[in-house]
C-alpha cells in the first residue's frame, strides 16, 4: 500500500558523516572555551568562536531531523539517532550558555579549577569525535566504544571533584575579602563548566545504548 511511498523517500542519508561534523564543531567549540578560560584581553574573540560553531552544530541538527524524517533506511532506529544527536547538541549549548555568562558577567580572571575543568572538557570531547567513525562499524567497534564510554564518564567524576574543590576554594576567598559578588559570579561559571561535563555523559550513554543493541 504504502510502496509507491517508500520509493519516493531517499535510501539511505549520510547520518555518520553528520554526527561527524557535529563533533567536530563541538571540539572546535570546547577547545575555544579552554582558551576563554585562559584569555588575556581577548574573550571576545573566543566567545565569538564558540557561538560561532553552535550555529554550525545547529544547522547539522537541523540537517539530521529533516534527514530522519525523509529517509526510508536508517542505520540505527530513528529515535536512536535523534536521542544521539539531541545529546550532542545539548553539549555545545551548555558551551555556549558558559561562554554568554562569561560575556554577561565580564569575568576577566578563572580559576585554576575552571581552567582544569575546560581542559577536562576539551578531552572528554576529543573522546566523542573518536567515537563517531567507530559508529559506521559498531559490530566491530563495539570494545573500544565501550571503553571510550567509559572513561567520558570518568571524566565527569573528575570534573564533580574539581568542581567541589574550586567551589570550596572560591567561598573560601571570598569569605575573606567580603566580595559576595564575586563569589555568585564565579559560582555561575562552575555550574555551566559542570553541566557541559554532564551533557558529555549522556552522549556517553546514548553510544553505549548504541553499542547493547547493535554490537
Amino acid at each position: 500500500m504504502f510502496g509507491w511511498f517508500q520509493r519516493l523517500l531517499p535510501k539511505s542519508g549520510d547520518f555518520f558523516g553528520m554526527f561527524e561534523r557535529h563533533a567536530a564543531a563541538c571540539v572546535d567549540a570546547a577547545d575555544a572555551l579552554a582558551r576563554l578560560t585562559r584569555a588575556q584581553g581577548d574573550a571576545a574573540q573566543w566567545v565569538g568562536r564558540i557561538r560561532d560553531r553552535e550555529h554550525a552544530a545547529d544547522d547539522v541538527i537541523r540537517e539530521v531531523l529533516f534527514t530522519v524524517r525523509r529517509t526510508f533506511l536508517t542505520p540505527f532506529d530513528r529515535g536512536a539517532i535523534t536521542s544521539l544527536i539531541g545529546a550532542m547538541d545539548d553539549t555545545i549549548d551548555e558551551m555556549q550558555a558558559a561562554a554568554s555568562a562569561i560575556e554577561l558577567y565580564e569575568v576577566v580572571g578563572f580559576e585554576a579549577e575552571m581552567q582544569a575543568m575546560a581542559d577536562k572538557i576539551v578531552e572528554a570531547v576529543g573522546l566523542i569525535a573518536e567515537a563517531m567513525p567507530l559508529l559506521r562499524d559498531i559490530e566491530r567497534n563495539g570494545g573500544r566504544l565501550h571503553a571510550l564510554t567509559e572513561r567520558i564518564v570518568k571524566l565527569e567524576g573528575e570534573v564533580d571533584l574539581i568542581h567541589q574543590a574550586g567551589l570550596k576554594a572560591n567561598f573560601e576567598r571570598h569569605r575573606a575579602d567580603g566580595d559576595h559578588i564575586a563569589f555568585i559570579v564565579s559560582r555561575e561559571i562552575f555550574k555551566h563548566l559542570e553541566k557541559i561535563a554532564d551533557a558529555f555523559e549522556d552522549v556517553a550513554n546514548e553510544i553505549d545504548a548504541l553499542v547493547i543493541d547493535h554490537a
